[in-house]
């Protein structure tokens, strides 16, 4: 396991001042507030895997990947004379991955094995004084050929006794996928005289003197996602939820670099349909066992109109060892059946409409167990008192088609 990076450590430092004259200043009195810095979090990751299912090398070959992440989190709170609560969330993270198949994606044979991603996001939500919540949000991801834009919109409504919430909570997501494709198939020039070609995904390829420009194209996938969840709380050990969720897709929903083999040994790109609706069903049930031990468990249920069926069983029993120390171990199973376009390398039939052979989609079964440790002391970490949280995490997952992956993950906050 390699070290984790935590290279956004450094950010908090000219924020320190603000913390330090807010501290000790009581302001439980004030029905007006000036919109102020509340808390901010620092968070860090490392996750590696391995495997030999690359949907890139047609569903074999090395799924080996590593990457670092970091978020940085702000949150600024207000407070107006008649108790509404305004929140203001601005987040910005930043990715670094290697992945040894990724060289095989580029056309010209130029690749990187390695690829970065930025998303920052902004939130605004008001809690108002009779119960209602309304948020909306926006937010971007960009790396080499994936670009995405989001908005969101949150209505909630609290129960007057404060033991009902309902919540829903909208989604839009607007991708551009670029068409990058594989070298092989990409026509090579037989002419000295310029020629043009269009290959499978639309890329455009100029030829002549034996020089090729390829000028590669965008295409549009969109999701709008809707979730619902009510959430109850039954007596002072019982709290549950339930969550209904609907997710439907359109555009191009393949990747042109995913190659698929067929059982005649022709090769072509990855091909799926241009829709898909995901319908997920959850129930999370909290219960507190004294004290010291909370069971916290999930059950959800899933399908698609890809031909995927998924059950998802999970379980955390955080453990307060002390007043400012907790642990939580946790374990999650998964199970799935495979889409109905989904075939392993070389089984694919040339006559097949739609094929895959991206492992995602296959049947399997899956474990990640690992544990959660949150400290969070008295007088603050280090002594410093509105340093008041440190959370590490790590995990292990395991799936029975030989994927195997480690993350460790830890949580600063300043509030």
């Amino acid at each position: 396991m390699k070290k984790i990076c935590l290279t956004v450590v450094g950010l908090y430092l000219w924020l320190l001042s603000a913390f330090a004259q807010q501290y000790n200043v009581d302001t439980s009195s004030y029905k007006n507030q000036n919109l102020k810095l509340s808390e901010m979090d620092i968070v860090s990751g490392y996750y590696n895997q391995d495997g030999d299912h690359s949907a890139i090398t047609g569903g074999i070959g090395t799924q080996k990947l590593n990457d670092v992440s970091n978020v940085l989190e702000l949150k600024f709170i207000k407070q107006n004379k008649i108790n509404n609560k305004y929140t203001w969330d601005f987040e910005a993270g930043y990715d670094h991955h290697t992945a040894a198949s990724q060289a095989y994606v580029n056309p010209l044979g130029t690749s990187r094995p390695w690829g970065t991603r930025f998303y920052p996001s902004v939130n605004w939500q008001v809690e108002k004084n009779n119960g209602v919540t309304i948020g909306v949000g926006t937010s971007l991801s960009t790396e080499v050929n994936y670009h995405s834009f989001a908005l969101n919109f949150l209505l909630g409504k609290t129960s007057k006794n404060k033991n009902t919430d309902n919540i829903f909570n909208g989604q839009s997501y607007f991708y551009k996928v670029v068409l990058i494709e594989p070298t092989e198939f990409i026509p090579k020039p037989v002419e000295s005289s310029p020629s043009t070609y269009t290959t499978a995904s639309g890329n455009i390829i100029t030829a002549g003197g034996g020089i090729i420009k390829v000028h590669i194209p965008g295409t549009p996938r969109n999701t709008f996602d809707g979730t619902f969840t009510l959430s109850q709380i039954v007596n002072k050990n019982f709290q549950l939820s339930i969550i209904a969720e609907g997710i439907a897709q359109n555009g191009y929903l393949g990747l042109p670099f995913h190659r698929v083999s067929f059982t005649d040994g022709s090769e072509k790109i990855e091909n799926l349909p241009s829709t898909r609706f995901k319908l997920p069903l959850g129930i999370r049930m909290n219960y507190f066992l004294g004290d010291k031990i909370i069971l916290r468990s999930y059950y959800r249920y899933y399908t698609d109109d890809w031909g995927i069926k998924a059950h998802t069983a999970s379980l955390e029993v955080p453990y307060k060892v002390s007043p400012f120390v907790s642990v939580s171990p946790f374990y999650r199973y998964y199970i799935q059946t495979a889409s109905s376009y989904f075939s392993p390398y070389e089984q694919h039939a040339p006559s097949d409409t739609y094929y895959t052979s991206n492992y995602n989609l296959s049947a399997f079964t899956s474990q990640y167990f690992g544990i959660n440790v949150r400290i969070t002391p008295e007088k603050g970490v280090f002594n410093i008192p509105f340093f008041n949280m440190i959370d590490l995490r790590y995990g292990h997952y395991t799936q029975t088609t030989g994927l195997q992956a480690n993350n460790i993950g830890i949580n600063l906050r300043f509030k």
